[in-house]
């Protein structure tokens, strides 16, 4: 019985802090422009106005779905521009036969998340047809919950796990032989 007057009494007496998820974003998290280095010919610093000139890719309903398989969100559209376009555009810098098998492609966001993906997935299977760097969601710009860039593979069973909000890099690297 003492035992349950003293953890009632410390409960009383001790700070609590409660915390109802991760802290709201906030517009220091916003990301602004896609910078995409490494191994590639040509250097890029992608703005949403740019990424709005090239060829676009859209789809429909899209459930997110976070590593255990609960849902985050629905998204019911969006539009942006496939990873490979951009990644096309900046010139993969793979001279020999096998180089661009040993690519991996690192996309990052201001907060430091980090997702990768394999040359293989983006350019050798029907899944790289669904990694969007995207600029819409549900009819609307991207707001700071998302940053005015994100990027999703919309194909993975689970999407939440490689959904990047506020992207800002993509570097591509060169596994070691």
């Amino acid at each position: 019985m003492k035992t349950i007057r003293w953890l009632a009494l410390m409960a009383c007496v001790l700070p609590i802090s409660v915390q109802a998820g991760p802290p709201a974003p906030s517009r220091d998290s916003m990301s602004h422009q896609l910078e995409v280095a490494g191994v590639v010919k040509t250097r890029l610093t992608l703005t949403v106005a740019d990424l709005r000139k090239m060829a676009p890719a859209s789809d429909g309903e899209l459930a997110v779905t976070r590593q255990n398989g609960d849902q985050a969100e629905i998204i019911t559209s969006y539009k942006g521009v496939r990873l490979r376009d951009i990644l096309d555009r900046a010139v993969l810098d793979a001279p020999g036969h096998n180089d661009a098998k040993k690519l991996a492609i690192v996309a990052s966001a201001t907060d430091g998340y980090t997702v990768v993906f394999s040359w293989g997935e983006l350019y050798n299977s029907p899944a790289g047809d669904s990694v969007v760097v995207y600029f819409e969601k549900n009819g609307k710009p991207l707001d700071e919950s998302d940053g005015e860039i994100a990027l999703i593979s919309a194909r993975d069973i689970r999407t939440g796990p490689r959904h990047v909000k506020w992207l800002n890099r993509i570097a591509v690297r060169k596994l070691a032989d």
